[in-house]
Protein backbone atom coordinates (compact mmCIF):
# COMPACT_ATOMS: atom_id res chain seq x y z
CA UNK A 1 0.00 0.00 0.00
CA UNK A 2 2.86 2.36 0.81
CA UNK A 3 4.53 1.58 -2.55
CA UNK A 4 1.29 2.26 -4.40
CA UNK A 5 0.90 5.61 -2.67
CA UNK A 6 4.49 6.49 -3.48
CA UNK A 7 3.93 5.72 -7.17
CA UNK A 8 0.74 7.77 -7.23
CA UNK A 9 2.46 10.67 -5.50
CA UNK A 10 5.36 10.48 -7.93
CA UNK A 11 3.08 10.51 -10.95
CA UNK A 12 1.09 13.41 -9.50
CA UNK A 13 4.29 15.31 -8.78
CA UNK A 14 5.62 14.72 -12.31
CA UNK A 15 2.33 15.81 -13.85
CA UNK A 16 2.32 18.95 -11.70
CA UNK A 17 5.86 19.83 -12.75
CA UNK A 18 4.98 19.29 -16.43
CA UNK A 19 1.87 21.44 -16.08
CA UNK A 20 3.86 24.24 -14.44
CA UNK A 21 6.48 23.99 -17.17
CA UNK A 22 3.84 24.31 -19.87
CA UNK A 23 2.30 27.30 -18.08
CA UNK A 24 5.69 29.01 -17.95
CA UNK A 25 6.41 28.21 -21.59
CA UNK A 26 3.02 29.55 -22.61
CA UNK A 27 4.30 33.04 -21.77
CA UNK A 28 6.78 32.74 -24.62
CA UNK A 29 6.40 32.48 -28.38
CA UNK A 30 5.49 29.11 -29.96
CA UNK A 31 8.99 28.81 -31.43
CA UNK A 32 10.55 29.41 -28.02
CA UNK A 33 8.39 26.59 -26.67
CA UNK A 34 9.41 24.26 -29.50
CA UNK A 35 13.09 24.95 -28.88
CA UNK A 36 12.58 24.34 -25.16
CA UNK A 37 10.86 21.03 -25.86
CA UNK A 38 13.87 19.93 -27.94
CA UNK A 39 15.90 19.32 -24.77
CA UNK A 40 16.13 15.61 -25.57
CA UNK A 41 17.99 16.41 -28.82
CA UNK A 42 20.70 18.56 -27.22
CA UNK A 43 23.41 15.92 -27.53
CA UNK A 44 23.97 17.12 -31.09
CA UNK A 45 27.06 19.27 -31.49
CA UNK A 46 26.48 22.75 -32.93
CA UNK A 47 28.87 25.19 -34.60
CA UNK A 48 27.40 28.69 -34.34
CA UNK A 49 27.62 32.08 -36.01
CA UNK A 50 29.58 31.14 -39.10
CA UNK A 51 29.54 33.91 -41.74
CA UNK A 52 28.68 32.92 -45.29
CA UNK A 53 28.80 36.55 -46.46
CA UNK A 54 29.73 40.01 -45.27
CA UNK A 55 26.26 41.25 -44.22
CA UNK A 56 25.14 41.10 -40.58
CA UNK A 57 22.37 38.58 -41.30
CA UNK A 58 24.50 36.36 -43.53
CA UNK A 59 25.34 33.84 -40.83
CA UNK A 60 24.54 30.19 -40.20
CA UNK A 61 24.65 27.47 -37.57
CA UNK A 62 25.61 23.84 -38.16
CA UNK A 63 24.02 20.96 -36.23
CA UNK A 64 26.16 17.84 -36.34
CA UNK A 65 25.15 14.22 -35.78
CA UNK A 66 26.96 12.51 -32.92
CA UNK A 67 29.32 9.62 -33.65
CA UNK A 68 28.75 9.58 -37.41
CA UNK A 69 30.94 6.88 -38.93
CA UNK A 70 30.96 8.43 -42.40
CA UNK A 71 30.56 12.04 -43.60
CA UNK A 72 26.81 12.61 -43.22
CA UNK A 73 24.31 13.96 -45.72
CA UNK A 74 23.65 17.68 -45.33
CA UNK A 75 20.44 19.74 -45.32
CA UNK A 76 20.52 23.54 -45.60
CA UNK A 77 17.34 24.83 -43.96
CA UNK A 78 15.62 28.22 -44.34
CA UNK A 79 12.87 29.31 -41.93
CA UNK A 80 9.63 31.12 -42.68
CA UNK A 81 8.30 34.51 -41.59
CA UNK A 82 6.78 36.15 -44.67
CA UNK A 83 10.26 37.36 -45.73
CA UNK A 84 10.05 40.09 -43.07
CA UNK A 85 10.80 38.24 -39.82
CA UNK A 86 12.60 35.22 -38.42
CA UNK A 87 15.86 34.05 -36.90
CA UNK A 88 17.93 30.91 -37.26
CA UNK A 89 18.21 30.70 -33.46
CA UNK A 90 14.45 30.13 -33.20
CA UNK A 91 14.66 27.11 -35.52
CA UNK A 92 17.41 25.23 -33.74
CA UNK A 93 14.87 22.49 -32.97
CA UNK A 94 14.80 21.64 -36.69
CA UNK A 95 18.57 21.31 -36.87
CA UNK A 96 18.66 19.19 -33.73
CA UNK A 97 15.88 16.93 -34.96
CA UNK A 98 17.53 16.16 -38.29
CA UNK A 99 20.89 15.65 -36.60
CA UNK A 100 19.31 12.92 -34.44
CA UNK A 101 18.62 11.09 -37.72
CA UNK A 102 22.24 11.31 -38.81
CA UNK A 103 21.80 14.35 -41.08
CA UNK A 104 24.08 17.36 -40.68
CA UNK A 105 21.91 20.48 -40.78
CA UNK A 106 22.77 24.06 -41.67
CA UNK A 107 20.24 26.66 -40.46
CA UNK A 108 20.87 30.01 -42.14
CA UNK A 109 19.67 33.56 -41.67
CA UNK A 110 18.96 35.82 -44.64
CA UNK A 111 18.19 39.49 -45.16
CA UNK A 112 14.60 40.55 -44.64
CA UNK A 113 12.04 43.02 -45.96
CA UNK A 114 11.61 46.00 -45.70
CA UNK A 115 15.38 46.48 -45.53
CA UNK A 116 15.71 44.51 -48.76
CA UNK A 117 13.35 43.20 -51.41
CA UNK A 118 13.34 40.39 -53.98
CA UNK A 119 15.74 38.97 -55.04
CA UNK A 120 18.02 39.77 -52.06
CA UNK A 121 16.70 36.96 -49.84
CA UNK A 122 16.98 34.47 -52.70
CA UNK A 123 20.54 35.64 -53.35
CA UNK A 124 21.33 35.08 -49.67
CA UNK A 125 19.84 31.59 -49.76
CA UNK A 126 21.93 30.73 -52.81
CA UNK A 127 25.04 32.14 -51.16
CA UNK A 128 24.45 30.05 -48.04
CA UNK A 129 23.96 26.91 -50.15
CA UNK A 130 27.07 27.68 -52.22
CA UNK A 131 29.05 28.20 -49.01
CA UNK A 132 27.84 24.82 -47.79
CA UNK A 133 28.78 23.07 -51.01
CA UNK A 134 32.27 24.54 -50.84
CA UNK A 135 33.00 24.39 -47.09
CA UNK A 136 30.86 21.77 -45.35
CA UNK A 137 33.59 19.18 -45.82
CA UNK A 138 35.72 21.20 -43.40
CA UNK A 139 33.14 20.42 -40.71
CA UNK A 140 32.82 16.73 -41.52
CA UNK A 141 29.80 16.87 -43.85
CA UNK A 142 29.52 15.25 -47.27
CA UNK A 143 29.71 18.06 -49.82
CA UNK A 144 28.43 15.71 -52.52
CA UNK A 145 25.24 14.97 -50.56
CA UNK A 146 23.70 18.40 -50.01
CA UNK A 147 19.96 19.12 -49.95
CA UNK A 148 18.18 22.46 -49.56
CA UNK A 149 14.99 22.75 -47.52
CA UNK A 150 12.69 25.33 -46.04
CA UNK A 151 9.43 26.13 -44.36
CA UNK A 152 6.87 28.66 -45.67
CA UNK A 153 8.85 31.69 -46.99
CA UNK A 154 11.98 29.60 -46.46
CA UNK A 155 10.51 26.88 -48.68
CA UNK A 156 10.13 29.53 -51.39
CA UNK A 157 13.82 30.41 -50.97
CA UNK A 158 14.76 26.75 -51.19
CA UNK A 159 12.61 26.25 -54.28
CA UNK A 160 14.16 29.19 -56.08
CA UNK A 161 17.67 27.97 -55.34
CA UNK A 162 16.81 24.44 -56.49
CA UNK A 163 14.74 25.32 -59.57
CA UNK A 164 16.16 28.59 -60.94
CA UNK A 165 19.84 28.15 -61.90
CA UNK A 166 20.55 31.90 -62.00
CA UNK A 167 21.20 32.18 -58.28
CA UNK A 168 23.75 29.43 -57.73
CA UNK A 169 25.42 30.31 -61.03
CA UNK A 170 26.61 33.55 -59.43
CA UNK A 171 28.77 31.38 -57.17
CA UNK A 172 30.06 29.02 -59.82
CA UNK A 173 27.75 26.12 -59.00
CA UNK A 174 24.37 24.87 -60.19
CA UNK A 175 21.29 23.02 -58.90
CA UNK A 176 22.83 19.88 -60.38
CA UNK A 177 25.15 19.91 -57.35
CA UNK A 178 22.13 19.33 -55.09
CA UNK A 179 20.81 15.87 -54.29
CA UNK A 180 17.29 17.22 -53.88
CA UNK A 181 15.14 19.75 -52.08
CA UNK A 182 12.34 19.81 -49.50
CA UNK A 183 9.52 22.34 -49.31
CA UNK A 184 7.29 22.47 -46.22
CA UNK A 185 4.10 24.57 -46.53
CA UNK A 186 5.74 26.65 -49.22
CA UNK A 187 4.36 29.29 -51.60
CA UNK A 188 5.42 28.56 -55.18
CA UNK A 189 2.82 30.38 -57.28
CA UNK A 190 1.26 33.38 -55.52
CA UNK A 191 0.69 36.17 -58.05
CA UNK A 192 -1.08 38.49 -57.80
CA UNK A 193 0.01 39.27 -54.25
CA UNK A 194 -2.93 40.05 -52.00
CA UNK A 195 -1.29 39.96 -48.56
CA UNK A 196 -0.37 43.54 -47.66
CA UNK A 197 2.64 42.59 -45.53
CA UNK A 198 4.11 40.58 -48.41
CA UNK A 199 3.90 43.30 -51.04
CA UNK A 200 7.06 45.25 -50.07
CA UNK A 201 9.16 42.08 -50.23
CA UNK A 202 8.22 41.53 -53.88
CA UNK A 203 8.23 45.09 -55.26
CA UNK A 204 4.44 45.21 -55.61
CA UNK A 205 2.86 46.17 -57.99
CA UNK A 206 5.92 45.52 -60.15
CA UNK A 207 6.57 41.98 -58.96
CA UNK A 208 8.65 40.14 -61.56
CA UNK A 209 6.75 37.23 -63.07
CA UNK A 210 9.88 35.09 -62.94
CA UNK A 211 9.93 35.41 -59.14
CA UNK A 212 7.57 32.42 -59.02
CA UNK A 213 9.24 29.01 -58.52
CA UNK A 214 6.65 27.21 -60.64
CA UNK A 215 7.99 29.03 -63.71
CA UNK A 216 11.41 27.42 -63.35
CA UNK A 217 10.46 23.76 -63.38
CA UNK A 218 12.43 21.74 -65.92
CA UNK A 219 13.48 18.18 -66.59
CA UNK A 220 16.80 19.06 -64.91
CA UNK A 221 15.15 20.02 -61.61
CA UNK A 222 16.42 18.07 -58.56
CA UNK A 223 14.17 15.50 -56.84
CA UNK A 224 11.66 17.09 -54.48
CA UNK A 225 9.66 16.36 -51.36
CA UNK A 226 6.67 18.66 -50.84
CA UNK A 227 4.83 18.56 -47.50
CA UNK A 228 1.82 20.66 -46.61
CA UNK A 229 -1.23 20.65 -44.39
CA UNK A 230 -4.45 20.12 -46.30
CA UNK A 231 -6.15 22.72 -44.09
CA UNK A 232 -3.49 25.40 -44.59
CA UNK A 233 -5.25 28.79 -44.75
CA UNK A 234 -2.04 30.81 -45.18
CA UNK A 235 -0.61 29.10 -48.27
CA UNK A 236 -3.16 27.35 -50.47
CA UNK A 237 -1.93 23.74 -50.75
CA UNK A 238 -3.78 23.06 -54.02
CA UNK A 239 -2.32 26.03 -55.88
CA UNK A 240 1.15 25.66 -54.43
CA UNK A 241 2.45 22.26 -53.27
CA UNK A 242 -0.01 20.11 -55.22
CA UNK A 243 0.31 22.14 -58.41
CA UNK A 244 4.10 22.27 -58.22
CA UNK A 245 4.21 18.50 -57.73
CA UNK A 246 2.09 18.11 -60.86
CA UNK A 247 4.44 20.36 -62.86
CA UNK A 248 7.46 18.37 -61.72
CA UNK A 249 5.83 15.05 -62.58
CA UNK A 250 4.92 16.39 -66.04
CA UNK A 251 8.62 16.69 -66.86
CA UNK A 252 9.47 13.36 -65.19
CA UNK A 253 11.20 14.79 -62.13
CA UNK A 254 11.01 12.57 -59.06
CA UNK A 255 8.67 14.24 -56.57
CA UNK A 256 6.87 13.05 -53.46
CA UNK A 257 3.85 15.02 -52.27
CA UNK A 258 2.50 14.57 -48.74
CA UNK A 259 -0.69 16.26 -47.60
CA UNK A 260 -1.18 16.12 -43.83
CA UNK A 261 -4.93 15.71 -43.44
CA UNK A 262 -6.65 18.51 -41.55
CA UNK A 263 -3.39 20.22 -40.56
CA UNK A 264 -2.83 23.97 -40.89
CA UNK A 265 0.21 26.08 -41.73
CA UNK A 266 2.38 25.88 -38.61
CA UNK A 267 2.21 22.26 -37.47
CA UNK A 268 4.23 20.79 -40.37
CA UNK A 269 7.36 22.54 -39.06
CA UNK A 270 6.33 22.28 -35.39
CA UNK A 271 6.26 18.52 -35.86
CA UNK A 272 10.07 18.46 -35.78
CA UNK A 273 9.88 19.03 -32.01
CA UNK A 274 10.13 15.85 -29.86
CA UNK A 275 6.67 15.96 -28.28
CA UNK A 276 4.95 16.47 -31.64
CA UNK A 277 6.92 14.28 -34.03
CA UNK A 278 5.23 11.05 -32.91
CA UNK A 279 1.85 12.48 -33.98
CA UNK A 280 2.90 13.95 -37.33
CA UNK A 281 5.49 12.05 -39.43
CA UNK A 282 7.30 15.10 -40.87
CA UNK A 283 10.72 14.25 -39.45
CA UNK A 284 10.37 10.64 -40.60
CA UNK A 285 9.39 11.72 -44.10
CA UNK A 286 12.12 14.34 -44.47
CA UNK A 287 14.92 12.16 -43.12
CA UNK A 288 13.67 9.19 -45.13
CA UNK A 289 13.58 11.25 -48.32
CA UNK A 290 17.11 12.54 -47.73
CA UNK A 291 18.62 9.16 -47.02
CA UNK A 292 16.75 7.32 -49.81
CA UNK A 293 17.41 9.97 -52.42
CA UNK A 294 21.05 10.29 -51.48
CA UNK A 295 21.57 6.55 -51.71
CA UNK A 296 19.57 6.28 -54.94
CA UNK A 297 21.55 8.97 -56.73
CA UNK A 298 24.71 7.12 -55.73
CA UNK A 299 23.43 4.00 -57.42
CA UNK A 300 22.99 2.24 -54.06
CA UNK A 301 19.25 2.44 -53.45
Amino acid sequence: MVAELTSVHYITYAATVLLLLLIVLAAFSPLTVLNALAWSDTKNVAVNNLPYGSEARQKLDIYMPVNSEVPPDVVVFFYGGNWNSGSRKRYGFVGKALATRGIMTVVADYRLSPHVAYPAFVEDAAQAVAWTLKHIGEYGGNAKKVFVAGYSAGAYNAAMVALDPRWLAKHGVSPAALQGWIGIAGPYDFLPITTESTKPAFLYPDTPVDSQPVRHVSAKSPPALLITGTADKVVDPARNSQALAAHLRAVNVMVQYIGLDGIGHSLPVGAFAPLLRSYFPVLDEVSGFVLRTSAGRSGVY
